[in-house]
């Protein structure tokens, strides 16, 4: 079985690489890259018709190319990637899919934490899709741009405010993007009070239980 990761942001592939080791340690898998995709959705705010084309055509050449299974792990295009499901001759997983429905199964009011606007508003509108009672967001604004000037310990510190002004609200956080996860994985459970989800292992998780189905 092989399973091909469409990403719009390179540090992720290392990232989906180690997942796939663990969780997936007998099928090969491979690595598409565009970071155009999202470059362009976030400087006219939203996706446009030839971007959801793109979007398209990644997932068709990974079918082509061998690829049993695609797992797309940018939420930002995610609207684009449902689009383009019954188009595509294999299953075509939105990395965020999985952490959505746990979110709704945990509690009513589901908190999504977001680094850029254009992944705020299609992974809130899932969470809402897949049943949440209520729904609140909170943008950590500057975060991903100093993530993306290197600054790691701004962009972690951004994101810590945002989960401590959220996580009071709310039941249940959503971080809305892949690059968000690592930050949570060290906070102490203290800064934990309520249930914070991120999508890259719970989105595997959920991979590696359709490869098993498939195969």
């Amino acid at each position: 079985m092989t399973v091909a990761f469409v990403h719009t942001v390179t540090s992720l592939a290392p990232v989906f690489g180690a997942l796939a080791e663990e969780l997936l340690p007998d099928e090969e898998i491979f690595h598409v890259v565009d970071e155009s995709l999202l470059g362009v959705t976030r400087k006219v705010g939203g996706l446009t018709p030839t971007t959801r084309r793109r979007v398209l055509g990644h997932l068709e050449s990974a079918a082509e190319a061998g690829a049993n299974v695609v797992v797309v792990t940018c939420s930002s295009i995610g609207p684009a990637v449902e689009a383009s499901r019954e188009f595509v001759s294999v299953p075509v997983v939105r990395i965020d899919e999985p952490m959505a429905d746990e979110a709704v199964r945990l509690g009513r009011r589901v908190g999504v934490l977001a680094t850029l606007p254009t992944t705020l508003e299609p992974t809130a509108d899932l969470v809402a899709r897949r049943g949440a009672a209520e729904v609140r967001s909170q943008l950590c604004d500057g975060a991903f741009d100093a993530l993306a000037a290197g600054d790691r310990e701004g962009h972690d510190e951004l994101v810590r405010e945002g989960l401590r002004r959220l996580a009071g609200e709310v039941d249940v956080v959503v971080l809305a993007q892949a690059s968000m996860a690592r930050v949570t994985d060290a906070l102490p459970e203290e800064e934990r009070p309520v249930p914070i989800l991120s999508s890259p292992r719970l989105g595997m998780e959920h991979v590696a239980r359709l490869v098993q189905a498939r195969g």
